[in-house]
């Protein structure tokens, strides 16, 4: 089964929005995780608009399944996920204005940066992995770095879904038999939700993971949490 690894950046933009302590991530995470989802995953920004570092650091002990930190790998956050030593570290490379992140690497341009800093994490002992745009003949360049995963960004698949679901897919499932051949795990994530999640998990091969935030956390707002971390768990099953 796809492991489903919940990001909570959301339950801390909601917090921060006045200032307090509700709703608590560390409360929400330990919820998601009894609800049953696999992972934990946060993507803290230097400006800290949602997740801060306090967060990064009091979620270590509390998250008992797979703890994932995203980020772009400034010597800030490089530093802090040596430190905090999670199960995976995904690197993307959004800038530090960005909404959220919009574009996979190009690792072909980035290669010798990435090495290194995947080096530094993998001697720690840290599952690396590269935040992709679909194209399968980057994917070569991603195995150079030494990551041990790609993970596939999967708005333009969200967002043309409803058009021609098999047209919107198709460059996804080419990359991720590329990502075969050369050993690469696959995670996905950006704009998947209970609508097209099915379709993806059911399609591309070898998919390990999947992480999922604002449409999550948003359809928890008419289901609640539990019944739509289950629903999501529902869509990957395979049976």
């Amino acid at each position: 089964m796809t492991k489903l690894s919940v990001n909570i950046n959301k339950i801390a933009t909601i917090r921060n929005a006045r200032g307090a302590e509700t709703p608590s991530v560390t409360e929400a995470a330990i919820k998601i995780q009894e609800f049953g989802a696999h992972g934990i995953t946060i993507h803290p920004r230097p400006d800290e608009r949602h997740i801060t570092r306090k967060d990064v650091y009091d979620l270590k002990p509390l998250v008992h399944t797979e703890f994932n930190i995203e980020g772009n790998p400034h010597r800030d956050f490089i530093d802090m996920v040596l430190e905090v030593k999670p199960e995976q570290v995904t690197l993307v490379p959004d800038a530090d204005d960005a909404i959220t992140s919009n574009a996979g690497w190009d690792c072909e341009k980035n290669m010798d940066f990435l090495k290194s800093v995947i080096t530094e994490f993998k001697n720690a002992g840290i599952r690396t992995s590269i935040f992709l745009d679909p194209n399968p003949d980057m994917v070569k360049f991603a195995a150079e770095t030494g990551a041990d995963r790609i993970e596939l960004y999967t708005e333009a698949y969200a967002s043309n879904y409803s058009k021609n679901k098999e047209e919107a897919i198709k460059p996804y499932v080419e990359t991720a038999f590329e990502a075969e051949k050369f050993g690469l795990g696959i995670n996905a994530g950006h704009d998947l939700s209970l609508e097209n999640l099915k379709y993806f998990a059911d399609n591309i091969p070898n998919l390990l993971e999947v992480s999922i935030g604002h449409a999550l956390v948003s359809e928890a707002l008419y289901m609640g949490m539990e019944n739509t971390v289950q629903a999501y768990l529902k869509r990957l099953a395979k049976w």
